[in-house]
């Protein structure tokens, strides 16, 4: 099963990292169901900015702690690659 680390720009100008199997499915989730997350709610809408595929849950989540530990100006520089 393949899936995605993604990050996603709230309507707040802040960033969203997470990771799914299913791009479309978790955008429309933070967007507009109770599944998304806490912090993407109070931040609606959301837009994704980046994604990037991984092998396998394991490789994926370490893929987005990693992100997730970069500074603000780092993560831009990733979107913008």
């Amino acid at each position: 099963m393949q899936y995605y680390v993604y990050i996603l720009r709230c309507s707040d100008d802040t960033l969203y990292t997470g990771i799914t199997t299913d791009i479309s499915r978790r955008i429309d989730e933070h967007n507009n169901s109770d599944k998304g997350a806490k912090y993407t709610k109070l931040r609606r809408p959301v837009t994704l900015v980046y994604k990037e595929e991984q092998d396998n849950r394991s490789l994926a989540s370490k893929r987005e702690y990693a992100i997730k530990k970069l500074k603000r100006l780092d993560k831009i520089r990733l979107i913008d690659a």
